[in-house]
């Protein structure tokens, strides 16, 4: 069969890799010229400039007249890397926006060229297996003691615990149905800290859920006796309580501490849910794995390996202990997972989902364990941490730095000694529009902060010099 157009030519079956091969050589060239054009961590000249070069160089994006494959390509593949954040770049430390692994990124391209979907076991056959393999054995690090321990595979941090709470809401739904002595009984009602991340009140408002009780938190994490007092508070006054707890903290990287926290709530009858986007990769690490004791004991556990796990973005989990806490989600739908055909053997994949249609995102995931192991990405994890601990150093020596505290995992937030809240956010923006250095805020009982949140993991000690260089020379004097 003859291999079409290279414009229409198809990506998947015999001939598809030879249709892909020139087209790829067209892509990697414009990633690098983009990136050569970028010569930064972000783009220089702030939105209004980054909009007209887009504009400028695409426009327009529908001609009668097609350009052409290999000319679309790289015009586009070029202005989007030229105006691209990189994460890859030392100086580009904002987010938890983690630069991928060439080979989890390679492995997604096969991902897309076979374009497995994974709502039914005859669209995705070895890729349904693959997931089942691959979160089983994810999910086994959280709860290693557990008989069947299972994962979903989401779209990340918010997508998992908007389904931790939807579970936790379910598993509370026959309380909710029977008379309590002194009427209804009331739903569901979470309790967090300020310090939890905003998709869990979000969640809690797209479930109709009253809004969490959200305690206080001026060190940055719950404090055990004031989870102590809001649970006895509660006990009386309002139906089934879920405990959220967070491994990893946007704004500092804080751990909660969960082993107080699990035997609280295992001491008032409460749920307990712990947001481990970020600290989660610390089950990798040998040498901060029991950071995350505890863990093990939650009801849900949330992971994210798009952040401190070099995956390309989507790389979501929620982690529970057996499938019977997944019973909640049966949904059926006869031209996906008839009765008869899951009877007879085939996979049930739209029950492992709130989404129909999904990407086979586990396949980079499993790419990245097979290669390196939990020993090698152990090592990554090692590494980045250790680079946040230097920054921290180089903080604490410099005369006109303040460090706020040290570094729990990999975000570090520094400022200017003497500089007031409007100040250092000038500072921030200012870095941003020039393209030098891309710094995170984060809001404390203290004021205003910088925050670096290191994820490269061959970050080196010079790249964190010359950040604090670089905003040193922003800083009035």
């Amino acid at each position: 069969m003859p291999v079409p157009p290279a414009g229409t030519a198809l990506a998947g079956g015999t001939n598809g890799p030879r249709a892909l091969r020139p087209l790829l050589d067209t892509v990697l060239d414009a990633l690098t010229t983009g990136a050569e054009h970028r010569a930064g961590p972000l783009p220089h000249g702030g939105p209004a400039t980054v909009t007209r070069a887009v504009h400028d160089a695409c426009h327009p994006l529908l001609p009668d007249h097609g350009t052409g494959p290999h000319t679309a390509l790289r015009t586009l593949v070029h202005t989007l890397a030229a105006g691209a954040a990189d994460p890859a770049d030392p100086h580009c430390a904002a987010h938890l926006h983690c630069p991928p692994l060439a080979l989890a990124t390679a492995a997604d391209l096969a991902a897309c060229a076979l374009n497995p979907s994974m709502d039914s076991w005859d669209q995705a056959p070895a890729a349904s297996a693959l997931e089942t393999l691959t979160s089983r054995a994810l999910a086994a690090l959280v709860y290693p003691r557990a008989t069947d321990p299972d994962a979903l595979i989401t779209t990340g941090g918010t997508e998992s615990n908007q389904l931790a709470l939807l579970l936790a809401r379910e598993a509370a739904a026959p309380d909710a149905t029977a008379t309590a002595p002194h009427g209804p009984a009331r739903p569901l009602q979470i309790v967090c800290g300020a310090n939890a991340h905003h998709s869990i009140h979000r969640s809690a408002w797209l479930l109709g859920l009253p809004e969490p009780v959200t305690l206080p938190t001026p060190d940055g994490i719950l404090a055990p006796d004031t989870v102590h007092s809001a649970l006895a508070g509660l006990a009386g006054r309002s139906g089934p309580v879920l405990l959220t707890a967070t491994a990893g903290t946007t704004d500092s990287g804080a751990l909660d501490p969960l082993p107080a926290l699990a035997d609280l709530a295992d001491h008032h009858g409460a749920r307990f849910h712990i947001d481990a986007a970020y600290g989660g990769a610390l089950l990798f690490s040998d040498t901060h794995r029991a950071a995350l004791d505890g863990l093990a004991r939650a009801h849900t556990v949330t992971l994210d390996l798009h952040k401190l796990g070099w995956q390309p973005v989507a790389a979501g989990l929620l982690a529970v202990p057996g499938p019977a806490t997944l019973t909640p989600l049966a949904h059926q739908a006869d031209y996906l997972n008839a009765d008869d055909d899951t009877e007879a053997g085939l996979p049930d994949l739209l029950s492992r989902s709130l989404r129909t249609t999904r990407r086979p995102d586990i396949l980079k995931i499993a790419v990245t364990l097979k290669a390196l192991g939990r020993h090698g990405l152990g090592e990554l994890v090692d590494r980045t941490l250790a680079a946040a601990q230097t920054l921290a150093d180089l903080i604490e020596a410099h005369p006109r730095y303040e460090l706020h505290s040290r570094p729990h995992l990999s975000t570090v937030l520094f400022r200017p000694t003497g500089t007031d809240d409007a100040t250092l956010a000038t500072i921030r923006r200012t870095l941003l529009t020039d393209g030098r250095a891309v710094l995170g805020r984060a809001t404390t009982p203290t004021g205003l902060w910088l925050k670096a949140t290191l994820l490269n993991p061959h970050t080196q000690p010079g790249d964190l010099t010359t950040l604090l260089k670089l905003v040193e020379g922003h800083t009035p004097r």
